[in-house]
């Protein structure tokens, strides 16, 4: 029988004060790069067997691309994307957007880097040079999105536009938009590319809502935890996980693909709401902000 440990099975410590964070990993060299805001600073870590601290002005998201050994962080402040080397962490460029650059997501194939920003657009940049090739319009600030590996579609969630906007990379440009069936706030995004289906996490009112990526069509409405900011589908177990800022996580059993309930619910702290599922080790990681006497720190749960 499959099943989730019902406990965290250890932490990693961060440096007080930390509020917010985002993580990205590279398995090749057994590192978790973790972004993470202050109070009064700023700072993205690398964790190998210690830290080392890069300061940014607000960092957002953060993605490595291995073949080129580069770490792309998104800055809100001023729209900075940095770039730094995956070794030494010494900063080796940055772009600029025009404002609240978010979230970055990697695409292994084109070795191009995706970065959300502003008021409506997506950067496409060249990894190994650092150099934007291309943008996409949107009708409004972009939040989480996932690019398909079998196809050539982006999906974006475009919460001020009430919307999830369809992609065509082959066109840089939006080629459909679909709605959430009266359910809004939709922030973060998963993809069960094999099945055809898209996840989106709303959180007004609290639901998962799961689209055909074929007719962009609601098959189902699930309810979930309040604040969700990061949603994993795990391919080997069929389930959704579904990261809530209300101190949850929800384990959401995929029945097939038009039918899922929430099997399970693990306690985490308030505010833990964005993490990172890495399959290859079965580890999904929690990012805990500093709240009063919480300590902040990455904590991991191991699926069985």
């Amino acid at each position: 029988m499959l099943k989730v440990a019902s406990t965290i099975s250890r932490s990693i410590p961060l440096a007080k004060g930390c509020l917010f964070v985002r993580s990205a990993i590279t398995l090749s060299k057994c590192s978790i790069f973790v972004s993470a805001s202050e109070s009064t600073r700023s700072r993205v870590s690398a964790h190998r067997r210690e830290w080392h601290t890069l300061r940014l002005g607000a960092p957002q998201g953060v993605a490595y691309a291995p073949e080129a050994n580069r770490l792309f962080v998104a800055n809100d402040k001023g729209g900075i994307c940095k770039i730094y080397d995956g070794k030494s962490f010494h900063a080796v460029g940055e772009l600029r957007f025009e404002d609240d650059a978010d979230n970055v997501r990697y695409d292994e194939t084109s070795q191009k880097i995706y970065v959300g920003f502003g008021s409506g657009g997506i950067a496409i940049v060249n990894a190994p040079n650092g150099k934007q090739v291309g943008s996409i319009k949107l009708s409004a600030h972009p939040e989480a999105f996932q690019l398909e590996k079998k196809g050539s579609r982006i999906f974006v969630n475009v919460p001020n536009s009430r919307h999830v906007a369809v992609v065509d990379r082959d066109k840089d440009e939006v080629v459909a938009r679909w709605k959430t069936d009266l359910a809004f706030a939709n922030f973060p995004v998963a993809l069960d590319e094999a099945n055809h289906r898209l996840f989106v996490g709303c959180r007004l009112p609290s639901k998962l809502v799961v689209l055909s990526t074929d007719s962009g069509d609601v098959v189902a409405k699930i309810d979930i935890s309040g604040d969700c900011d990061d949603l994993f589908y795990d391919t080997k177990r069929n389930r959704v996980y579904a990261i809530c800022g209300a101190g949850k996580i929800d384990v959401i059993d995929q029945i097939d693909p038009n039918t899922y309930r929430v099997s399970t619910t693990i306690g985490t702290a308030d505010g833990a709401r964005t993490g990172l599922f890495v399959s290859e080790r079965d580890v999904l990681f929690v990012a805990v902000p500093h709240r009063g006497s919480q300590q902040a720190e990455v904590r991991c749960c191991q699926i069985e």
